[in-house]
C-alpha cells in the first residue's frame, strides 16, 4: 500500500526535471551520515523509490517521508547576487527619477529579495549605481545594463535633492529595521573609498552623509573613516567635512552638530582631518571660516583651549612639585601659549588657580597671610611674565578677590596681596584704579573695597602729585 503526497507550490512536482534531480543530486547531497547539504534538498530524505499517478502525484511507500525537490532555477534569484543586483538596477530604471516610485518600490521588493544577505549590494547601487569591488571601483562586467543612471552619484548637486533620496533611505530603514546596521557599516565603507570617486560624487555623498546625521538616520561614530590616513593625506577628508558639516547645519544648526560630535567624543579629533603638518588651530580656523564654518571654528577653538589648559595645568603643577626654575616655567608656557593661541587672560587665571591650590594653608587668619605673601612673592616673576595687558591685570584681580571671598580665612589679606603685586610690577596702578571704580565682582565687595580705600587715595595723590610736577617742568 502506498501513501500520496503533494509537494506543495514553488515545487516542481513531476516530469524530467524532479526525476533527473533525483538520480543527479541524491548521491551527493547524502553523506554516509544521512545528512544533507544545505539548499540543495529542503528536507531530509532517506528513500530512493518513488512512482507516479495519474494525476501526476508522487506517491511513496506507506512510513517514508517526502523528498522535497530545491525550488526551480526561476525561484533562486533571492540567493544569487548577480540576480539580485540585476532585479533592483531593473526596478530603479523603471522608477527612473521618480522617488517615490523608488521607495515604493524598494518596500515591495523586500519581501521577495534577500535584502539582509545582500545589503552592501543593494546600498551599493542605490548610491553609487553599481556593485562596487574593494577600494570603490565599479562592478559592470563591461555590460552598461548593470549600471543605473538612477542613485544618489547622479542626482542633481543640490540640498533638495539629496535630501529627497535621504527620505528614500529612512523609509527603508524604517521598513526593514535590520538594515540599520547594514547601512552604517556601508557609509564608513564609502567614506573609506572616497579617493575613487569623482569630486561630484564625494560632495553628494557628503551632503546626503550630513542630512543623515541630522534627522538621526546615521550616528556620528561613522565619521571616524574620515580620520583614515588614506583619505586624510589626500586632503580628501578635510574637503569632505566641510560640505558635509555645512550639510547638517542647514538641517539642524551649529549647536546641534557641535553638541553630537561631543557626545561622539569627536570634537577633539577635528585637527585629524588634516594631515600631520598642518594638525594645528591657525590652518583648521583659515579652513573652516573660508568654508564658512566659523561657528565649528570657534567651537574647535575653545574645545582646544580647554585641552590645552588642563595639560598646562597639570604639567606646572608637576614641575611647581619640583621647584622647577621660574625662568624654565615661563619659557615652557609661552611656547604652549604660541603652539596652541592661549590668549594671555586665559594664562593668568589659570596660573594663579595653580598656585594658590600647590599649598596646604593654615587655616588660622593671622598666620595665613603672611603664608600667602612669602609663596606669592616668590613666584611673582611668573605672574608678572603674564600679566603685559591691561585685561590680563583685571582678570588676576578679579580672580584673586573671588579667591579670598570663597576662603573666608584670606579675606584680610585682599589688599596686601594687591600691594605686593603691585611693588613686584605684577599688577599696573591703572588696573587697580579701575577695578576699584567699577570693575569688581559684588563677591565681598564692601569689605574688599574698604581695604582698598587708603591704598586708593595713596594711587590718586601720588599721580596727581607727578602731574602736578610735569606741569611745573
Amino acid at each position: 500500500m502506498t501513501t500520496q503526497t503533494d509537494l506543495g507550490p514553488g515545487y516542481r512536482t513531476l516530469g524530467s526535471y524532479a526525476v533527473g534531480h533525483l538520480v543527479d543530486s541524491l548521491e551527493p547531497c547524502v553523506d554516509t551520515q544521512g545528512s544533507v547539504n544545505e539548499g540543495d534538498i529542503v528536507w531530509t530524505l532517506f528513500f530512493v523509490k518513488t512512482t507516479e499517478d495519474q494525476s501526476g502525484r508522487l506517491t511513496l511507500p506507506q512510513g517514508c517521508s517526502p523528498l522535497l525537490f530545491p525550488p526551480h532555477p526561476d525561484e533562486k534569484e533571492k540567493f544569487e547576487p548577480t540576480v539580485f543586483r540585476d532585479t533592483i538596477i531593473l526596478g530603479l530604471n523603471e522608477a527612473g527619477g521618480d522617488l517615490d516610485a523608488v521607495a515604493k518600490f524598494l518596500d515591495v521588493t523586500g519581501s521577495r529579495l534577500d535584502y539582509r544577505r545582500y545589503a552592501d549590494t543593494l546600498f551599493d547601487i542605490l548610491i553609487a549605481g553599481s556593485m562596487l569591488a574593494p577600494g570603490g571601483t565599479r562592478i559592470d562586467e563591461g555590460d552598461k545594463t548593470k549600471v543605473t543612471e538612477h542613485c544618489v552619484f547622479t542626482t542633481k548637486e543640490n540640498h533638495a535633492n539629496l535630501r529627497h533620496y535621504a527620505q528614500v533611505f529612512n523609509k527603508l530603514i524604517r521598513r526593514y529595521k535590520y538594515l540599520q546596521n547594514a547601512f552604517e557599516e556601508e557609509i564608513k565603507k564609502l567614506l573609506l573609498f572616497l579617493k575613487a570617486f569623482s569630486e561630484s560624487e564625494q560632495t553628494k555623498l557628503a551632503m546626503l552623509t550630513g542630512i543623515l546625521l541630522a534627522n538621526g538616520t546615521l550616528p556620528p561614530p561613522i565619521l571616524t573613516s574620515l580620520f583614515s590616513d588614506n583619505v586624510v593625506k589626500e586632503g580628501i577628508s578635510a574637503s569632505f567635512a566641510v560640505k558635509m558639516f555645512k550639510a547638517w547645519i542647514s538641517e539642524k544648526d551649529a549647536n546641534a552638530v557641535t553638541s553630537a560630535l561631543r557626545k561622539a567624543n569627536l570634537d577633539k579629533k577635528l585637527l585629524e582631518l588634516f594631515p600631520a603638518n598642518k594638525q594645528n588651530m591657525e590652518h583648521f580656523s583659515k579652513y573652516f571660516n573660508e568654508a564658512g564654518l566659523k561657528e565649528l571654528s570657534d567651537f574647535m577653538r575653545v574645545q582646544q583651549s580647554q585641552g590645552t589648559r588642563k595639560e598646562l595645568q597639570k604639567e606646572l603643577q608637576e614641575r611647581l612639585s619640583q621647584d622647577c626654575p621660574i625662568r624654565e616655567m615661563v619659557v615652557y608656557v609661552k611656547e604652549e601659549m604660541k603652539r596652541s593661541a592661549l590668549q594671555e587672560q586665559a594664562v593668568i587665571g589659570l596660573l594663579w588657580n595653580i598656585l594658590m591650590n600647590a599649598v596646604e594653608w593654615n587655616k588660622k587668619e593671622e598666620l595665613v597671610t603672611e603664608q600667602a605673601l612669602k609663596h606669592l612673592k616668590h613666584y611673582a616673576p611668573l605672574l608678572a611674565a603674564f600679566s603685559t595687558q591691561g585685561q590680563s591685570e583685571l582678570v588676576l584681580l578679579l580672580r584673586i578677590q573671588e579667591y579670598c571671598y570663597d576662603n573666608i580665612h584670606f579675606m584680610k589679606s585682599f589688599s596686601k596681596i594687591v600691594v605686593l603685586f603691585y611693588k613686584a610690577d605684577v599688577l599696573s596702578e591703572e588696573a587697580i584704579l579701575r577695578w576699584y571704580k567699577d570693575t569688581h565682582t559684588t563677591k565681598g565687595k564692601g569689605v574688599f573695597v574698604e581695604q582698598m580705600k587708603k591704598f586708593v587715595e595713596w594711587l590718586q595723590n601720588a599721580e596727581e602729585e607727578s602731574e602736578s610736577e610735569g606741569e611745573e617742568d
